[in-house]
């Protein structure tokens, strides 16, 4: 039977209120796992939610909705549950026995969606680096398969238990992968070093905010694009030149709330071409209802990885797809986000955006030309002050 012909699975999600996730930022956070499990092939059945200070230490949500989640998994024939948050090995082993269906958890779905998606053979390995990161603490008795991969003669000691004869082989499977994206990090280098006289721009953002069409647009190339989290995992670079001015433009993976640390660890080579970037292009989903959010996601992450102080250009993507519920002239209560038309928007993020910023439809084609005289801008000054010698050029 080919995969396609596979019927999809049925799932549940579930997320908590908590004190440090109030109820509007718990139901985006859920409405992006739907979109994840529409990535990952699954249909989204029904949501639960629950509200407690903290997760419970064995079940994560309480006994009394874990039952009625159990009820529903039975009657709707429900074949997985996934939860927003991560879970340790005791909780999802606790769940499952009550749930009676597999059992997931944000990090683990990330996984299987990078997992889907990788194509390189550098995206294969930093994949499976990060899934075998993700299994060490969480190995049971049902992982003891693996020793089949190594073969048994002379691999357990005396007395040695299964489990820890699994915890072994993931160890040593971890090395040899780390091994194995520092040779690709090597190459990786000698790469970079071969482009160093090129002005490099990076596009970043947070996933599906339109970066590979944006870079289809600027590069004239056909980089895989869809509406789908994750679309792009493996980093492409194209030589572009907006008028006499050549450079580098790469795309990135993007960003997303929650990101397991083990993948941004694994993904260290690909992040490597964000960090030595001249120019960040921060490409942000304007139509999103939580943009804002979106942005500061992506730029924690890019402070984690050491590039919060680079140049960068806001590009607010999707200008289109923008709409704003219009306010009632007799409501005196002070306008929100949502009231804003998109002019309004506009003037509020030039004022307040510490990088230039400019407004655009990759999809429509809206404003580019002003966008590629921006980054032309950018770009010649930047290579101005690295080549003087070369200024007649401009």
């Amino acid at each position: 039977m080919l995969a396609s012909d596979l019927k999809p699975e049925k799932a549940v999600i579930v997320g908590l209120i908590t004190a440090k996730q109030d109820e509007a930022h718990v139901h985006d956070y859920l409405d992006e796992l739907e979109f994840l499990l529409d990535t990952a092939g699954a249909i989204p059945d029904k949501r639960f939610v629950q509200k407690m200070p903290m997760p419970d230490s064995r079940t994560f949500v309480g006994t009394g909705k874990l039952d009625e989640i159990a009820e529903y998994v039975k009657a709707a024939g429900i074949d997985v549950a996934v939860f927003d948050d991560e879970l340790s090995g005791s909780q999802t082993r606790n769940i499952e026995q009550v749930l009676g269906c597999r059992v997931l958890d944000r990090p683990l779905l990330i996984l299987d969606i990078f997992a889907k998606r990788a194509r390189t053979n550098v995206a294969r390995t930093q994949v499976e680096l990060a899934q075998y990161q993700y299994l060490l603490p969480r190995l049971t008795r049902m992982w003891t398969h693996l020793e089949k991969q190594r073969g048994g003669i002379g691999m357990r000691g005396p007395g040695e238990k299964e489990i820890e004869t699994d915890r072994r082989i993931i160890r040593d499977k971890i090395t040899l992968l780390k091994e194995k994206l520092k040779d690709i990090d090597k190459q990786k280098v000698t790469q970079r070093k071969s482009r160093e006289e090129l002005i490099r721009v990076a596009l970043v953002g947070y996933t599906n905010a339109g970066k590979s069409t944006t870079m289809n647009l600027l590069s004239k190339s056909d980089v895989f694009a869809e509406n789908k989290l994750f679309a792009t995992l493996d980093t492409t670079v194209r030589k572009v030149v907006i008028e006499n001015l050549p450079f580098l433009l790469t795309d990135t993976v993007g960003f997303i709330r929650k990101l397991p640390h083990s993948l941004v660890e694994s993904f260290k080579s690909t992040l490597d071409e964000v960090r030595e970037a001249d120019l960040l292009l921060h490409i942000v989903d304007i139509s999103h209802a939580a943009f804002e959010d979106q942005v500061n996601v992506a730029l924690q992450t890019l402070s984690e990885i050491g590039c919060a102080d680079k140049p960068s250009i806001m590009v607010f993507n999707k200008i289109d797809a923008y709409s704003h519920v219009e306010k009632d002239p007799f409501d005196l209560t002070p306008a929100t986000k949502e009231n804003l038309t998109l002019e309004e928007l506009q003037n509020t993020w030039m004022a307040k955006a510490n990088a230039p910023a400019i407004f655009i439809s990759a999809k429509q084609k809206i404003n580019i030309e002003e966008f590629r005289k921006m980054i032309y801008e950018e770009v010649k000054q930047m290579h101005i002050k690295r080549y003087p010698y070369n200024s007649f050029l401009y």
